[in-house]
């Protein structure tokens, strides 16, 4: 195997792990949690590139916005929320 590719397999999170963080971040109270408090708050220990890995991947999900005061869960499955973006008017 190349060095690009051990990296990338030593970062690789599990479902397990992506889902306590998805967790974690839904649970918070605040607005935005800083990654160094988003550990703390984690029931386990993630590798910090793990973490960095998942962050990168709820962030292009639309799960998370992360921003210069930290990260915030902005995913809503509400259904009305929803329906009422969808009949909307575009600006």
């Amino acid at each position: 195997m190349t060095k690009n590719v051990q990296l990338a397999f030593q970062h690789s999170p599990t479902l397990n792990t992506v889902l306590m963080v998805e967790k974690t971040l839904k649970k918070a109270d605040e607005s935005a949690l800083t990654v160094a408090e988003l550990k703390r708050r984690l029931p386990k220990q993630v590798n910090h590139n793990t973490l960095k890995t998942i962050l990168g991947y709820l962030e292009e999900s639309n799960k998370i916005a992360v921003s210069l005061k930290g990260i915030t869960w902005i995913q809503n499955n509400n259904l009305n929320l929803r329906q009422a973006v969808a009949r909307g008017l575009e600006l």
